[in-house]
């Protein structure tokens, strides 16, 4: 492969690690904190070489506790730090829903402004590597639910860099969701990465039949599916919205307006996932665009199974994406 002038290529995780270390090296308040995050480098290697590179008080161990150290994340943030704490599985988000919930997103409002919490909150989530029911989740539109939080989910590792940059300079805490099936992926980055904003969706795929909106690892499978697709004379646009909170909503209107079609994917379970409240949104704001009827497409109601092929069979696959495409083109 030839490497463009000014950009280079690494994996998912190589961006993930590197984010973290650009924000301990650019502001003296950041510190990490979690579960075998320093000695160990972390369950999927993220923070590897961390603790050697910035030391123990910017790199800290804490207990099995998440209710604690996010809960303590909160307090470092009200009083000046930077803190970015990493949740090491998403599933375990469910014992911080306090401090996240009731403190984090709701103390900026409740003081006027006279309080504000700039926490990162950093989690992996996903199937893929049989971890089974408690370790295999995506739970991202609990949090899209909340006021006050910001939900990012980057795809590349492009976008791992750019959207932590803005991450690390709002004022108001963020949820930032990595996939575990990202981690070995590779992109192209530049070497003068610019903070990409929140609330910006990417056009991955340019099409004209039918629009397909995709987070995280979906989009890594819907473009797979898009190719597919383009053998049978379907012409797919993905798009990834980057940020749930806030969302594009105008750049996915925009591309209904040209395909009058379109599919929402996502792995998180498909009752009360963000796809509904996409198509309520496309349906108020585009019903006279849509020449079929929306259709959203997530993993299926049931707690994940441990097996390959049952975890395969709940979760959305290329092949799952490839025929829900056709049925919204031929009905």
């Amino acid at each position: 492969m030839v490497t463009a002038v000014g950009s280079r290529e690494i994996t998912y995780l190589q961006s993930v690690r590197e984010a973290l270390s650009r924000a301990l090296a650019n502001d003296p308040r950041a510190f990490l904190m979690g579960e075998e995050l320093g000695t160990y480098g972390g369950v999927f290697r993220a923070t590897e070489g961390l603790l050697e590179q910035f030391g123990p008080g910017r790199v800290r161990d804490t207990p099995i506790a998440e209710t604690g150290f996010v809960g303590a994340g909160v307090g470092a943030a009200i009083v000046g730090r930077r803190p970015i704490v990493e949740v090491m599985f998403m599933d375990f988000i469910a014992c911080a829903m306090d401090p996240i919930v009731n403190h984090a997103a709701k103390l900026r409002a409740m003081t006027g402004g006279q309080i504000r919490v700039p926490l990162v909150i950093r989690t992996q989530g996903g199937t893929g590597t049989r971890h089974g029911a408690q370790h295999s989740q995506m739970l991202e539109s609990w949090f899209t639910h909340v006021p006050g939080l910001a939900v990012v989910m980057p795809s590349t590792p492009q976008d791992v860099l750019g959207l932590f940059q803005t991450a690390m300079t709002v004022e108001d805490p963020v949820l930032f969701v990595e996939h575990r099936m990202l981690y070995k992926t590779k992109g192209m980055v530049a070497d003068d990465i610019a903070p990409i904003p929140f609330g910006r969706a990417s056009v991955r795929r340019r099409g004209k039949d039918l629009t397909i909106v995709a987070t995280s690892f979906m989009t890594v499978k819907a473009l797979d599916a898009a190719e597919q697709l383009a053998g049978e004379g379907i012409d797919v646009e993905v798009i990834d919205p980057r940020t749930l909170v806030p969302l594009d909503l105008a750049t996915i209107l925009e591309s209904l307006a040209r395909t009058h079609r379109i599919l929402a994917v996502h792995e998180e379970v498909e009752r009360s996932g963000w796809g509904g409240e996409l198509i309520a949104s496309v349906v108020a704001e585009g019903f006279d665009e849509l020449d079929a009827p929306p259709r959203r497409l997530g993993s299926k109601n049931v707690p994940m199974p441990f097996g390959l092929e049952l975890e395969a069979a709940v979760v959305p696959q290329v092949a799952d994406i490839a025929q829900a495409a056709r049925q919204l083109m031929h009905g």
